[in-house]
């Protein structure tokens, strides 16, 4: 690990020569962002991967002779801190116990925390001493918070922005909601719940003595094939008055119905099990169904009713079943007879299907009880399908040969029209709970603000936006349309919390996911704002510095001149060229950042990429602060380093893949991290007097074919680890610059342990050593700044190595023979060694045969073909006459055809040369003579017949 106390000196000199402060000049610039984190508790390594990865890229641009801008603000909107310190006033043990032993916070601060801006300061204080010590390139003068008044009065342009284009309007509107706090929630408000989003559902009337039991589906198109309703016999039911009519619903769904429901009231509670037995009208066909019980019922989603649909729902499907095989609940509720008639009905054709898609699907997936894991996927292929390609069939009456997702809109129409049905929100999954602790419940708000994501004109400027970016990895740009294409209207505002009050309506707040969506342009003009009153920052000023919309120039109240170098400066930077995000921020916060661009800059402002971040494991379990299982990443910069955890997070997977902080690989990165320094100290052994590395920038003129196979090992990790770091690719990039570079070091050193006495070849490898030492040192800056820039400084680097120019890659070097070569070597010598072994003598002398030039030509002609068409390769040697013997010409043509699909053949090589140069290492290895022949003039027992092109004959004398 590199020393603390060196990787605060390299953090002092950084912040000292302000080296990350990047304003416009004439170099091509690079800028990039990362979600601004929300500091209401500490930093853990999950939140080291997420931050790393952008200051790697940052580093590596700049090396490249880029002026990078990496900024970092501070997202303390919404009601989460606000949560927070309304439990600890309260002295909620558990937030207390989160707070004193997850985050450390010392108890004379703690007390404080019952102020919420407190809280975000205290934390936000620490993100940034944290980010410090983590040897991030952020240009801090750009630091910002979105309660300061400068960014609020960004945000209310936004908003106003918006409204006057018709993107922001008022009505009703289904939201999550914390009854607690009696406030819409947002994902960052949850402790559990975070992306799961709103579903409607129709609530379906079936008929039963007066009264309505009400069941709430997806699908009320599958209405025609149900057969049965289902209810939890172990949960509490109970009778509702709504309007005129009284419905039956289990009575933990009563909460989230009457947040949407207007006028209801509880009547008193049912008997389930008089309920069970019972039968009930179909609205859509007149058919009654008998009411059944099962356990897999959840009395909290829609009304705790469902009604079942066995051709077309694996889930009812496999519960049919099950019951009719359950006695002694059919004898309990005397169903055993009833049921026996109830068989699946089918009602959609799908191609490929037979007439009961449900039983397809459970055979398909093997699934053979309720609880089976396939269930789920068998489901939800199913209704993807069905969806998509489904056709009603006859038995639906008027709805025969409508598409599936036709047929379902016109039901969903005539069940309301009739007062046959009703609609409910609901949550796709549960629980959802609010930090405060509650659950939340969907409420359907009638003043609500929103964003309307809905309409088709701006859907499809998104789209385009999308089009122009590059996504990274590729395979979710298709989850950007699907979400673009699924997103509604979304609530904006909020009651309670912190943040930019809506500027039309002072008693709403703009929510968290709202006012995060183009902050990127702030950014650019953060840094003039200290100067600035924020009251004079008005819809004209940000019109003309982002949208070069010229006004009355009295109506910016800021000077002209300082008005225009921050227009210079937004349009210097802008468009951003990277955005980068957590994968659960694609259906939100990522795709808003392109409805939001799209709609308020032109075009050639729009964004240019986004990287997509998996998630965070800890010893193979999902990271949670909440949970206490997370590692602070303060705690284990104390432990490791910062450079070691930078180098662990970036090599344990790539940024879009999931990662799992393990403490035995961290020891294990910690370990690898001494080989980079005592590379460092043996190269400085070997060359034997002071370094000065500035003379070693670019490659040596060697002779040897070992030094030149290093040179070109060296060049082809450069072109590989630049290749994969243009793309994001840390895990790759560090596996090149690091893990096979020091793989091949290794070799290296390996190769050269028999010819230490040789003066003249040790002066050509230590010119190769303080080469590549110099390289190593340049290639991983991005990765362990820290130590990097100590053996710069050590071997008398000028400057700071974060700004020396990345290494030059020299594609002449890479040579494939020569590569080709020292793989013969080596297999040379393994080969002697694994024939040792086999016959269990000490050799005397080993005879090493080349192969023949006319097996080279033969492979030259095989190579042409392209293919291993032995008659072509044949029929083409004997008419160049390359050899003789045309018995010989076919046996070697035959073991081409199996060969040259293993090997790479990268052209006739001097082969005899390669080996007589690398005889001292062969004999050494082999613990013999070694003879090399380009002619068999001594060959006892025939070996040479088997020398191939890349893979000499051997002879052993004993």
């Amino acid at each position: 690990m590199t020393d603390i106390k060196i990787e605060e000196k390299w953090q002092r000199v950084w912040q000292e020569s302000n080296l990350f402060q990047s304003d416009p000049n004439n170099k091509k610039k690079v800028y990039v962002t990362v979600a601004y984190p929300y500091p209401s508790g500490a930093m853990h390594v999950g939140h080291g991967r997420t931050y790393t990865v952008p200051d790697v890229y940052a580093r590596f641009k700049r090396m490249q002779g880029y002026n990078v801008l990496f900024p970092m603000g501070w997202h303390v909107t919404g009601a989460p801190v606000v949560g927070i310190a309304k439990r600890i006033q309260r002295q909620d043990p558990w937030t207390i116990d989160i707070y004193k032993n997850i985050h450390k916070v010392p108890e004379s601060e703690l007390a404080k925390f019952t102020d919420p801006e407190y809280i975000v300061k205290y934390f936000g204080e620490e993100y940034h001493d944290v980010m410090t010590r983590m040897g991030y390139s952020i240009d801090w003068r750009r630091e910002f918070k979105t309660l300061d008044p400068h960014y609020q009065k960004f945000i209310e342009w936004q908003f106003r922005k918006l409204k006057n284009m018709g993107l922001v309007g008022i009505g009703e509107h289904p939201v999550k909601y914390c009854p607690e706090d009696q406030n819409p929630v947002g994902d960052h408000d949850l402790l559990e719940g975070e992306g799961v989003g709103i579903n409607e559902l129709t609530l379906i009337k079936f008929e039963l003595d007066g009264n309505y039991l009400v069941a709430a589906t997806f699908r009320p198109e599958t209405l025609f094939g149900a057969t049965n309703l289902w209810l939890n016999p172990d949960e509490d039911y109970i009778k509702i008055k709504i309007g005129d009519e009284k419905w039956i619903i289990a009575k933990d769904a009563y909460d989230n119905l009457t947040n949407q429901k207007k006028n209801i009231e509880i009547e008193g509670d049912i008997d389930t099990n008089e309920l069970v037995g019972k039968y009930v009208k179909n609205p859509l066909t007149g058919i009654e169904h008998i009411v059944l019980p099962a356990s897999f019922v959840d009395p909290e989603y829609g009304t705790g009713v469902v009604y079942s649909v066995p051709g077309h729902a694996p889930a009812d499907l496999i519960a049919l079943q099950d019951l009719k095989k359950n006695n002694e609940l059919l004898e309990k509720f005397g169903l055993v007879e009833k049921i026996e008639t109830i068989q699946p009905v089918g009602i959609i054709k799908l191609k490929g299907y037979g007439e009961i898609p449900a039983q397809d699907m459970l055979d398909k997936f093997d699934v053979k009880h309720q609880n089976d894991p396939n269930l789920k996927e068998a489901t939800n292929e199913i209704y993807k399908l069905e969806h998509a390609k489904g056709v009603m069939d006859e038995k639906t009456g008027d709805y025969n040969g409508y598409k599936v997702v036709d047929a379902r809109d016109e039901i969903i129409q005539l069940l309301l029209k009739d007062k046959l049905g009703d609609i409910l929100f609901e949550f796709a999954e549960r629980p959802v709970i609010c930090r405060c602790g509650t659950k939340c419940v969907v409420k359907i708000l009638e003043d609500q603000w929103f964003l309307k994501y809905s309409d088709e004109e701006w859907k499809e400027l998104t789209y385009q936006c999308l089009e122009s970016m590059n996504i990274i990895p590729e395979e979710i740009r298709a989850n950007f349309k699907y979400y673009i294409g699924w997103l509604q209207d979304w609530a904006c505002s909020r009651r309670i919390g912190l943040g930019t009050k809506l500027p039309w309506n002072t008693d709403w707040l703009i929510e968290p996911l709202s006012d995060s969506t183009i902050y990127m342009a702030y950014y650019t003009i953060a840094k003039y704002m200290n100067s600035i009153d924020p009251e004079d920052l008005n819809d004209e000023f940000f019109d003309e510095v982002f949208l070069d919309i010229k006004s009355d120039k009295s109506s910016v109240k800021i000077d002209s001149e300082l008005t225009k170098q921050m227009r210079d400066e937004f349009n210097y930077w802008y468009p951003l060229d990277w955005r980068l995000s957590a994968k659960d921020l694609v259906g939100n916060h990522l795709s808003f950042h392109m409805f939001h661009h799209s709609a308020i800059f032109p075009r050639d402002k729009w964004p240019q990429g986004i990287v997509v971040f998996g998630m965070g494991l800890l010893e193979g379990n999902k990271m949670s602060s909440s949970k206490g299982n997370i590692i602070m990443l303060e705690d284990a910069i104390n432990t490791y380093g910062s450079d070691v955890i930078r180098l662990f997070l970036m090599s344990s997977a790539e940024p879009w893949q999931d990662f799992d902080w393990r403490e035995n690989e961290v020891r294990g990165i910690s370990k690898r991290m001494e080989w980079f320094f005592e590379f460092a100290r043996r190269v400085e052994k070997i060359y034997g007097s002071q370094i000065l590395i500035m003379d070693h920038l670019n490659p040596p003129s060697v002779e040897q074919p070992i030094s030149k196979w290093m040179l070109a090992q060296v060049n082809m990790r450069i072109n590989d680890a630049t290749e994969a770091l243009e793309g994001f690719q840390t895990r790759k990039a560090l596996q090149d610059a690091f893990f096979l570079f020091k793989k091949d070091i290794d070799h290296l050193f390996y190769r050269i342990e028999h010819q230490s006495e040789d003066e003249e070849a040790m002066n050509e490898i230590a010119e190769v050593l303080v080469y590549i030492l110099g390289v190593w040192i340049r290639l991983m800056v991005p990765f362990v700044p820290h130590g990097c820039e100590e053996l710069w400084n050590k071997f008398g680097g000028e400057g700071l190595v974060s700004t020396t120019p990345w290494p030059e890659y020299f594609a002449e070097l890479v040579d494939e023979s020569v590569q080709k070569g020292e793989e013969i070597v080596h297999g040379l010598s393994q080969d002697i060694n694994e024939i040792k072994k086999v016959i269990n003598i000490k050799p005397q002398k080993i005879h090493v045969y080349v192969a023949p030039e006319w097996k080279w030509k033969l492979f030259e002609i095989a190579d042409g073909i392209g293919k291993p068409d032995i008659g072509k390769i044949m029929q083409t040697a004997i008419k160049q006459n390359i050899h003789d013997n045309k018995k010989e010409i076919a046996e070697f043509a035959k073991k081409i055809g199996r060969e040259m699909t293993k090997m790479k053949y990268v052209g006739i090589i001097d082969e005899y040369s390669i080996l007589k140069d690398s005889i001292e290492f062969l004999s050494g290895e082999a613990d013999a003579e070694i003879v090399i022949y380009d002619e068999p003039s001594y060959d006892p027992e025939n070996k040479s017949r088997n020398a191939m092109p890349y893979k000499p004959a051997i002879f052993i004398e004993g």
